[in-house]
């Protein structure tokens, strides 16, 4: 087996570390111990003064009130933000996850003081409720009173709000700090080295076959040792949210998800009956890249492959200079932004024993800014997932203006700017090619990650589906059955241009997102389809179009999904609208196709 070279090179990313001072100086500090030990008798001071005079409350006197309320809102995110982001980068560390328990323990029990106001607000006359809709002076709180609106059915007395908002930290929340815990103090060995997550996932892109497959298997022996476990940590989780559902009335598993996606049912279906019918051309793709590899059988470890050779190796320094450049190319503020990053330390990028894997970019508070989080390696894939979340970055940055209530917008949305940025880095470079085999080479890199975005995550929201109705049906799931779930989910993906190692059976239990966010894992369909979408319009009208797009993302949750979109002339809610993106990806293949007869 060859020496994984890549593992030993240094990216310059290693010190690349935060400053959350903008946040606060550190759990010690006397302001963040004063934030958080005055939290619940504020919250309860608020109750105090507002609870039970909604009906009677003056126009002005309301404004008044959700400035108040706003104030403690973004308190407590403040805080929990804070102790989220160092709890990330060293979860082994017991007084991160004490600070992080504390926290939580005190957001939960001063919430409960908070929870009167939408359901008070919620049970106004429809007359009152109207007039408030329509006042100037609450214009940019508008949105927000129709999310309560909308929520009304499902809103439970406060009484039993104040205690699912005291019990839902030692109930769900625990199990999946658990399996966060779990999973990344896991060790995985390769020829007598010890690995982290994020390290032997990485493997998994090597250019030797007997690499990917040793890592796979390893992997594989990993996650089965304390498979068991995550089983019993997923049959708690979604037995909380099916009692959660129950006792809303949420007549499905995902409704409560579409619902905070300000996205109809009818839509999501639309979207994954698209992408479903569409699952040919995830074979079609792998029959193209097992062609290209001059495999006689295609493995679940070879998907990741990459065509041509060495996968390549970016500096820390070069994926910033490509990605600063194709945002300020596309537009000066979306660079200015976007250098900011860079420049004020709001990124976390090294690999680290006990790190939390994947990326996300946290937007925190409007009177602070958006912090990011990697694990950068170097690879291609490391530089688009730099572009991703600094594209959450910049969106987040954006609409801090809308306030604590509105600045975030739903899942589905929030995947719009991510998304883009990727598109724009990879269209930079791929202009930039200097012969055809170097396009193919980054075409089906660029293709293995949309197929995963779109396929993939559709294919992990049937797992979840099948999971969650099994659940309620059958009671406790066992291992075997969950397995059985999985992997006819991914199954009916890849038919049978995909051979299934014995130990793929497992590879669901490491996915947090089916814990921390159930239903999440469509929206990141979603937006990939959307920005395939917008991506065509942009072509088109490259004039204008910048400046619409900094001004949605700007409008954070303040507008409807719908109305964001309006300006492109995009209709989600359109069934036919998916088959736009689906079309793209089938484009984009064929001329994979045409490259590769080309050789």
């Amino acid at each position: 087996m060859e020496s994984m070279e890549t593992q030993e090179k240094r990216t310059g990313a290693e010190n690349v570390v935060w400053n959350l001072a903008d946040l606060y100086h550190g759990a010690d500090d006397p302001v963040f111990q004063e934030h958080l030990h005055s939290l619940p008798s504020q919250c309860a001071e608020f109750r105090s003064k507002w609870r039970g005079r909604v009906a009677e409350l003056s126009n002005e006197q309301f404004v008044a009130m959700l400035e108040e309320y706003e104030t403690l809102v973004e308190r407590m995110s403040g805080l929990g933000s804070f102790v989220q982001l160092i709890w990330s980068t060293d979860t082994e560390n017991p007084e991160n996850g004490r600070n992080l328990q504390s926290v939580r323990e005190t957001a939960a029990h001063a919430s409960q003081y908070m929870v009167f106001l939408p359901i008070e607000v919620a049970n106004l006359p429809n007359d009152r409720l109207a007039e408030l809709e329509s006042w100037k002076g609450l214009a940019s709180r508008k949105r927000w009173i129709e999310s309560v609106i909308e929520h009304k059915p499902y809103t439970l007395s406060e009484e039993v709000e104040r205690a699912l908002a005291v019990k839902g930290l030692t109930s769900r929340m625990a199990w999946v700090r658990l399996h966060d815990e779990l999973m990344n103090a896991r060790s995985f060995w390769l020829n007598g080295k010890e690995y982290t997550q994020p390290e032997i996932m990485k493997l998994m892109q090597e250019p030797n076959r007997d690499i990917r497959k040793a890592a796979s298997e390893s992997i594989s022996t990993g996650l089965q040792e304390s498979v068991r476990h995550h089983a019993y940590i997923f049959n708690t989780v979604i037995a909380d949210h099916a009692t959660n559902d129950a006792l809303r009335g949420h007549t499905s598993w995902v409704q409560s998800r579409n619902m905070a996606n300000e996205a109809s049912d009818e839509s999501v279906q639309a979207l994954i009956n698209s992408v479903k019918d569409e699952y040919h051309l995830v074979r079609r793709f792998y029959q193209l890249k097992q062609r290209l590899l001059g495999y006689e059988t295609f493995h679940d470890y070879d998907r990741n492959a990459p065509i041509g050779g060495d996968e390549g190796f970016w500096t820390w320094e070069a994926a910033r200079d490509l990605v600063l450049s194709a945002y300020s190319e596309f537009h000066p503020t979306a660079g200015e932004i976007a250098a900011k990053f860079f420049d004020q330390s709001w990124i976390h990028a090294p690999v680290r024993k006990g790190k939390n894997g994947g990326a996300y970019s946290a937007g925190t508070i409007p009177s602070a800014h958006p912090y990011v989080f990697l694990n950068y390696t170097g690879t291609n894939r490391d530089v688009q997932v730099m572009a991703h979340e600094l594209g959450h970055g910049i969106h987040q940055y954006l609409s801090r203006q809308q306030g604590p209530l509105l600045m975030h917008t739903p899942l589905t949305i929030a995947e719009t700017a991510s998304v883009f940025g990727e598109i724009l880095t990879f269209n930079k470079l791929y202009s930039a090619a200097e012969n055809d085999q170097q396009r193919l080479v980054m075409l089906m890199t660029k293709l293995d990650d949309i197929l995963s975005t779109v396929f993939r995550q559709i294919a992990f929201n049937r797992f979840e589906e099948g999971m969650h109705v099994a659940r309620r049906n059958e009671g406790e799931l066992s291992v075997d059955r969950l397995c059985e779930i999985w992997l006819q989910t991914q199954v009916d993906q890849f038919g049978d241009t995909v051979v299934l190692s014995e130990g793929y059976r497992y590879w669901w239990s490491y996915i947090s997102h089916f814990m921390h966010v159930p239903g999440y894992v469509y929206a990141y369909a979603y937006g990939e389809l959307l920005v395939l979408a917008l991506y065509e319009i942009y072509k088109q009208d490259k004039a204008s179009f910048p400046d619409k797009y900094i001004e949605l993302l700007s409008s954070g949750g303040s507008k409807k999904p719908t109305e964001l979109l309006a300006p492109f002339g995009i209709n989600v809610e359109d069934p036919e609208f998916w088959k736009v993106g689906l079309g793209v990806i089938e484009h984009l293949i064929t001329e994979a196709e045409r490259l590769a007869d080309a050789q």
